[in-house]
C-alpha cells in the first residue's frame, strides 16, 4: 500500500435534508480539496453526521448535488461509491479474525486470495498491527479494535475516507495518541478525508480545515488557526476554545467598551450587535509600567483556581462583566498571584483584540 495519487475532491451544492419541520441540513454547500483532511465539527444534533451519511450514501438528501471528482453521486448506492468508512462503534464482525475483518472489503470485490493476503498484511503493518491477523476481535483492546476498523477502511485503497467520531470510545491518553497517528497515516496515504467530531481540540489537532456546523448549516469553514483566532460569530468563538465576551459599540472605524476606545488591528465586522472576544490565555496580569500597545482593564479578582501547570483567574470589570485569565505556573509563583478581592489591571494586546458578531447563524 503506497501513498495515494488519485485522491478525489468532493463538491457539495445546496444539500438539504428535512425530517418533518426539522432541517437536519439547510442548503449546505462545501468544497473538499483533493487529499485534504477536513473535519465536520459541531454539537450533537448540528447536522454534521447527517452530512457525513449523505457523503457515504446512507442518507438521501431532499435536494442538492454531490460530486466526487466530476461524477454526480446523489443516486449512487453506498457500495458503489468506493469510499472507506470508519464508524463510531467500529462495526467489526466478532466471529471473524482480525485478518477476516480487514479482508472483508476485498472479498466483496473478488480480489484474488494471494493479493488479498498481501494487502491485508500491508494494511495491518500500516496501522501497527503486523502479526495480529489470526487474533480474535475479543482479544483486542479498544485502541486495537479502532486500528482494525481503520485497516479495513483503507485496505481496498479508496480515494475518499469518511470517519464518524472513531476515537470517542477511547480514553483521553489513547485518544490523544491516536489523533497524531491518524494524522500521520493521512499524510502517508494522501486520500481525501472527511472526519466528524464534537471534540474541538481533536479537530484543531488533526485538520487541514474545519467546517463548524450548527442548525444544519456551516457557520464557518477555515484552517484551525484562522478559526480559533478570527471566528465568524459568537457560536464559533464559544464552541472553539474558551472565551469571555464583552459588549462593545462601534466608535467611528473602531470600537469602544464602556466609553473607552479600544486599540485593535483587525477590521470591525458589519452589524451592530458586536462583542469583544477575550481568550483567557491572551490576557495578561499587568504590574509596573503599562504597555502602550495594550488595552487596559481595571478589574477585581473574584476567583483563583489552581490547575497544576497553569492557573485560571476570574476577574470582574466595573460594568459587571467577568473575564478569565489563564497563565503558566512556575515553581513558587502561584502564591504570589493576586487573591480574591484584590484590584488588578488586565492587559489585552491590540493584536489580540478581536471583535465578532453576536449570533449563531
Amino acid at each position: 500500500m503506497t501513498a495515494k495519487t488519485g485522491a478525489l475532491p468532493i463538491t457539495v451544492r445546496d444539500v438539504t435534508k428535512t425530517y418533518g419541520p426539522v432541517h437536519a441540513l439547510d442548503g449546505v454547500s462545501l468544497n473538499v480539496k483533493s487529499g485534504e483532511f477536513l473535519t465536520l465539527l459541531g454539537p450533537s444534533g448540528s447536522g454534521k453526521t447527517t452530512l457525513l451519511m449523505v457523503l457515504a450514501g446512507f442518507t438521501r438528501p431532499d435536494r442538492g448535488s454531490l460530486k466526487f471528482g466530476e461524477d454526480e453521486m446523489i443516486r449512487t448506492p453506498p457500495h458503489l461509491r468506493g469510499v472507506g468508512m470508519v464508524f463510531q462503534n467500529y462495526a467489526l464482525f466478532p466471529h471473524m479474525s482480525v485478518a477476516g475483518n480487514v479482508g472483508y472489503p476485498l472479498k466483496l470485490r473478488n480480489v484474488p486470495k494471494a493479493e488479498a493476503e498481501d494487502r491485508i498484511n500491508r494494511a495491518l503493518e500500516l496501522v501497527q498491527l503486523g502479526g495480529y491477523g489470526d487474533r480474535g476481535i475479543d482479544q483486542l483492546s479498544g485502541g486495537q479494535k479502532q486500528r482494525v476498523a481503520l485497516a479495513r477502511s483503507i485496505v481496498f485503497e479508496p480515494r475518499i475516507l469518511l470517519m464518524d467520531e472513531p476515537l470517542s470510545a477511547l480514553d483521553k491518553k489513547l485518544r490523544d495518541r491516536m489523533q497524531i497517528e491518524l494524522r500521520h497515516l493521512h499524510e502517508q496515504l494522501g486520500m481525501t478525508t472527511v472526519y466528524v467530531t464534537h471534540d474541538q481540540r481533536e479537530a484543531l489537532t488533526m485538520s487541514d480545515r474545519i467546517a463548524v456546523v450548527n442548525h444544519g448549516r456551516i457557520m464557518q469553514l477555515a484552517d484551525p488557526q484562522q478559526l480559533y483566532d478570527r471566528p465568524a460569530n459568537k457560536f464559533v468563538a464559544d464552541f472553539i476554545g474558551d472565551s469571555s465576551f464583552l459588549p462593545v459599540t462601534r466608535d467611528g472605524a473602531g470600537i469602544s467598551f464602556v466609553g473607552a476606545t479600544l486599540q485593535m488591528e483587525g477590521a470591525v465586522p458589519d452589524g451592530n450587535d458586536l462583542l469583544l472576544m477575550v481568550r483567557p490565555e491572551r490576557v495578561r496580569l499587568l504590574t509596573g509600567e503599562l504597555p502602550a500597545d495594550t488595552n487596559i482593564f481595571d478589574a477585581k479578582v473574584t476567583e483563583l483556581v489552581y490547575q497544576g501547570e497553569s492557573y485560571l483567574l476570574y476577574a470582574r470589570l466595573p460594568d459587571g462583566s467577568e473575564i478569565a485569565v489563564r497563565g503558566a505556573i512556575r515553581e513558587g509563583t502561584f502564591g504570589k498571584l493576586p487573591q480574591v478581592g484584590d484590584a488588578v489591571k488586565l492587559g489585552l494586546h491590540k493584536a489580540d483584540t478581536v471583535v465578532i458578531v453576536d449570533g449563531d447563524r
